[in-house]
């Protein structure tokens, strides 16, 4: 611990939150009811509810729960089983609604426009603002869910070197999480299509998302100053009562949280179980730690990662969230910096198996093991999802499939069509 910020130190500890969806048994209708969920634990329309390192919230509709550690924890070795037995223990509840939680980044059959309710008890005047401004009656905003990953920096030098290697990485995330690739019943063309409505979903206010990727930007103060206090003042005449005005406005791949010590990674798309999520989160770390020059040190420099610019990153980014593992990545430059030297290109999910080659060692994790294997041989979610849906899938070729990924989430088990 730091004893000047009291944050921890780079690595030091693990922020996770994995979001999920209430759905109808019957006929996976989204269902309203988070706020009877967490009334029934506890007697009250609250926004958390605290089990010890593990606690359940609402998010900005009534139809998601979010899972989250309580703070940080020291390792993430373990954490697919706690989410787990909290995963089968609110499916038990929600027996009495005829209800379950269901996995994806996006509900593949929601109309937004006719089932979106925005949260309605503690803290509801945050969601009411961005409702007021954005109207949130639409996929970007009432139908996607994450797991986010927070990780602690302690002072402004691990700020900048974490901040650097992140931003490396962000444009090649959707590779590994997208699970996401159909809306409104229909194939959407986009691996990852959360991340597509996400991207456009505040272009009212273009600042408040900019490219996705982060700026090159390495410092408390030039972050405050050119990212926070610009989104601030772009949101202003829309926000009069200043409800906004805070670091959660800014709606990047991975948002600076000054006040916790922390960056948090949005781009991740909620996966099938609680063990794939592990998978991809302690592939991330591995190869972050690599980055900032842990145990492994390789790659290149902390000044090379600072050079790229968050438009050519962003170019990446794009190609990735529509084929995901399949992109063809021909900015040499970008896979210069990670060793790969290859004139003809190579696609993402080549240059994942380079990053974790050696670094990603869960044997001592069977589970979260297979998860990976599965992920990187064969595909994302998204791939395997519309390997299982074939061509023009029908509405109730939909529905069966998702109902094995709601049982995959109950059972935490890996989706393989």
């Amino acid at each position: 611990m730091n004893s000047e910020t009291n944050h921890l130190h780079l690595f030091a500890g693990f922020g996770v939150e994995l979001e999920y969806m209430i759905v109808s048994k019957n006929d996976l209708r989204v269902l309203p009811v988070a706020d009877k969920l967490i009334y029934d634990e506890v007697g009250a329309y609250v926004s958390d509810v605290e089990f010890g390192n593990i606690a359940w919230s609402n998010e900005l509709v009534q139809h998601v729960v979010e899972l989250k550690t309580q703070g940080p924890v020291a390792s993430l070795v373990g954490l697919a089983d706690t989410f787990q037995q909290h995963i089968q223990k609110i499916n038990g509840m929600l027996e009495k609604y005829d209800a379950m939680l269901l996995p994806t980044g996006a509900h593949p059959l929601m109309d937004p426009h006719q089932e979106t309710v925005i949260w309605q008890h503690e803290h509801n005047a945050i969601y009411e603002a961005y409702n007021r401004i954005f109207d949130c009656r639409g996929h970007g905003w009432a139908n996607l869910q994450s797991t986010h990953l927070n990780l602690p920096f302690a002072d402004d030098a691990e700020f900048e070197k974490l901040h650097a290697a992140i931003r490396m990485i962000l444009p090649i995330l959707p590779a590994l999480s997208a699970s996401s690739p159909i809306l409104d019943g229909k194939l959407t063309g986009f691996q990852d299509t959360r991340l597509e409505v996400y991207r456009l979903n505040q272009q009212k206010i273009p600042s408040i998302t900019g490219h996705v990727i982060p700026e090159r930007v390495f410092s408390r103060k030039d972050y405050e100053e050119q990212i926070l206090q610009r989104s601030y003042a772009d949101v202003a005449p829309h926000d009069p009562d200043g409800v906004l005005m805070d670091e959660f406005l800014n709606s990047r791949g991975a948002i600076a949280r000054f006040g916790r010590g922390t960056i948090e990674i949005r781009l991740l798309d909620i996966q099938e179980c609680p063990a794939a999520d592990m998978a991809i989160l302690q592939a991330v770390v591995v190869v972050l730690e690599a980055l900032v020059g842990g145990r492994w040190g390789r790659w290149r420099t902390l000044e090379e990662q600072k050079q790229f610019d968050e438009k050519e990153l962003a170019d990446i980014f794009l190609q990735v969230i529509r084929t995901g593992q399949e992109t063809l990545l021909t900015d040499i430059k970008y896979l210069h910096f990670f060793s790969m030297d290859k004139a003809e290109g190579c696609s993402a999910g080549e240059l994942w198996y380079h990053l974790l080659f050696d670094l990603a060692d869960f044997s001592e994790q069977p589970e979260v093991k297979h998860a990976l294997d599965v992920i990187l041989t064969q595909g994302n979610l998204s791939r395997r999802i519309l390997k299982a849906l074939g061509e023009n899938p029908t509405p109730e070729r939909i529905q069966e499939v998702y109902r094995q990924l709601a049982a995959c989430l109950q059972n935490g088990k890996v989706f393989t069509p």
